[in-house]
């Protein structure tokens, strides 16, 4: 299939060769076109230039054309941090909040990601899957071209291997980019309440070596928090994970300063997610790794939690990305440009900073800069095509507004 887009006021995010990430000063540079024409062959990226140098499309044949007159066009959304394979909402703990309960007072009384590992239980796969496909779909209108889907709904071998085979169809089924992320260890089950070890020896020992025998998950992360996972046994579990050939991934920092940005650097993680408690240590742990700080501005908004310090990162010399955190508990949206909105906002981020933020480092936190994140020849063509707007800026200027005329996924 050949495809041509042509007239395109502003081609966004183009470079010849694609860097795995930006970081500091790089991520205010935006490579953009002006009144620019892209061509699509296979699903791929084939070419692209300015309508003046346009060479012409006499060699092709069967082409289909789309006149992007005063409309954007830019790398689709990586989304490398959600957990869209879940059963049933969770508005009750909406209330309860709005009612002065924390997101704390409700996980110690049974509600959080208990109450989802409950729901989850009963209910089907095929549910899980249909439930899922919406949400793929949902987002996929929004601009998201790959997703990261992580499991920690379950918190039993039976139910965590339920919600990763439940990731695996939907990567045979979806058109979008999809990885797989096991999260056994996103909180203690009841019944393992009084002996913590007894879980963490049950993900290690037989969690783990069945996810890797029936090939289940590209990364392993951890809840490295108070209350949740200490820094030993997140370490334990992830270099467990590594050496069965899962890459570590870490949510780390979201209730306090817990240790899970060095657990993270120390074990190879390929991100640290959450990070609203960072200071100067983590800055300096994180700065010469290949970890990439991952923000997620929806689940800190809508748990009115502290804003991480996305400026002082960016400015001491870090790469940031961003990502949605799409769950039941603490974000019921995927919308990503809401995310970039709210981090322009609450981080003062600029919009070249959270379109990079979104695109380039969320495809290598996600581990797929070879072929998603840039308009760059020979990459897929995962794409948004907005509606007449001004400029880029626009996007995370016009909140909530749908800005998006249509998405491609390879080409379609």
């Amino acid at each position: 299939m050949k495809l041509l887009i042509k007239n395109i006021k502003q081609l966004v995010q183009v470079r010849e060769q694609s860097p795995l990430w930006v970081a500091g000063a790089d991520m205010k540079i935006l490579p953009v076109l002006e009144n620019a024409w892209l061509a699509i062959e296979d699903g791929k990226i084939a070419d692209y230039g300015k309508m003046e140098d346009w060479p012409g499309i006499s060699d092709w044949r069967d082409l289909e054309v789309i006149d992007a007159e005063g409309k954007i066009v830019m790398p689709a959304y990586v989304d490398s941090h959600t957990h869209i394979v879940y059963a049933g909402s969770r508005e009750s703990e909406f209330v309860d909040r709005i009612n002065g309960l924390t997101y704390e007072d409700i996980a110690a009384r049974g509600g959080g990601i208990l109450n989802s590992a409950a729901k989850l239980e009963k209910a089907s796969e095929e549910d899980l899957m249909q439930n899922a496909l919406e949400r793929l779909e949902m987002i996929r209108r929004s601009g998201t071209g790959a997703v990261e889907i992580k499991s920690g709904y379950g918190l039993s071998t039976e139910a965590e291997l339920k919600i990763l085979r439940v990731i695996q169809k939907l990567k045979s089924v979806s058109p979008l980019t999809i990885k797989s992320t096991f999260l056994g260890a996103h909180a203690f089950p009841a019944k393992y309440k009084e002996n913590k070890q007894a879980y963490v020896d049950l993900i290690i020992e037989e969690m783990l070596p069945q996810i890797a025998k029936e090939n289940l998950a590209d990364y392993c992360d951890v809840f490295c928090e108070r209350n949740y996972f200490s820094i030993e046994q997140s370490t334990e579990i992830l270099m467990a994970a590594k050496h069965l050939g899962l890459t570590p991934k870490v949510h780390a920092n979201q209730m306090s300063r817990s240790g899970g940005v060095q657990v993270g650097v120390h074990t190879g993680a390929i991100s640290v997610d959450h990070l609203e408690y960072v200071e100067d240590d983590e800055i300096a742990v994180l700065r010469g790794s290949r970890t990439m700080p991952t923000l997620l501005p929806g689940a800190q908004w809508f748990l009115s939690l502290p804003v991480p310090p996305a400026r002082k990162m960016i400015d001491s010399g870090l790469p940031v990305a961003i990502a949605s955190d799409y769950n039941p508990g603490s974000c019921p949206s995927g919308n990503m440009n809401f995310m970039l909105s709210l981090a322009c906002v609450q981080y003062h981020m600029n919009p070249e900073e959270v379109i990079n933020a979104s695109t380039i480092n969320t495809a290598y936190a996600m581990g797929v800069s070879e072929e998603l994140g840039s308009i760059t020849i020979g990459k897929k063509a995962n794409l948004i095509i907005t509606r007449t707007i001004p400029s880029y800026a626009y996007i995370p200027y016009a909140f909530a507004m749908d800005m998006i005329d249509r998405v491609l996924i390879e080409g379609k």
